[in-house]
């Protein structure tokens, strides 16, 4: 009798969920100006820990503070230079140019309100994370690739803050990752043809939690 019990899993009444993330998806700018179109495969790269706080006594409801690294890629048909200190745009013929972007790599910090299913032992449930994430640029690129030239410099003209919506959610190890910008991933400076580049980033793809 007593090896039997032996097997019986202990219930963790403080036991914390998913710790640590990893992400990847895909990159959309969204309100581009007229003659503006995304190009190649615009992507990103997301991982992090954020400090799990349960709120009740059941531990499915709570909030997450944490701090991550990413690097983010949106490739268009914009094209940046900068000549003398001062950075011009402009709408790129396709036959001019075979690839343009602006990159990114910044320090992270996610708010997340949390609900899921789970419990001490249960290690396959539901979740639904849903915040804010406000990310400090700390590279900040443009590069365009036109007949085997690279021009690369460090654009002032991307915004230093990001800061935006999330929604993470799925079941298990698979879970849709949703980011929506609330602003411009250029500032006012930035002009294209005398009028601003109202370009905000939306991105789509997957999330993983571990812990």
């Amino acid at each position: 009798m007593g090896q039997v019990l032996d097997t019986i899993p202990i219930a963790d009444n403080k036991y914390l969920e998913d710790q640590f993330y990893a992400g990847l998806s895909y990159n959309f700018l969204i309100d581009v100006p007229e003659n503006v179109e995304l190009r190649n495969l615009s992507y990103g790269i997301q991982f992090g820990f954020i400090k799990d706080i349960p709120l009740n006594t059941r531990r499915n409801f709570g909030i997450g503070l944490g701090m991550g690294y990413a690097t983010n890629s949106y490739y268009s048909n914009i094209g940046a230079r900068e000549e003398a200190g001062l950075i011009t745009y402009e709408v790129l013929n396709a036959e001019d140019f075979d690839r343009s972007k602006f990159e990114t790599h910044s320090l992270d910090f996610p708010f997340e309100v949390r609900w899921r299913t789970s419990n001490a032992v249960d290690y396959k449930f539901w979740r639904i994370y849903t915040g804010f994430k406000v990310a400090y640029l700390f590279s900040r690129r443009s590069r365009t690739v036109s007949n085997g030239e690279v021009l690369s410099f460090s654009n002032r003209d991307i915004e230093q803050w990001q800061y935006g919506l999330t929604l993470n959610f799925g079941y298990n190890t698979w879970n849709i990752h949703l980011y929506y910008s609330l602003n411009n991933l250029l500032s006012e400076t930035a002009t294209l043809a005398g009028s601003t580049i109202p370009i905000k980033p939306l991105r789509v793809g997957i999330i993983f939690y571990i812990l």
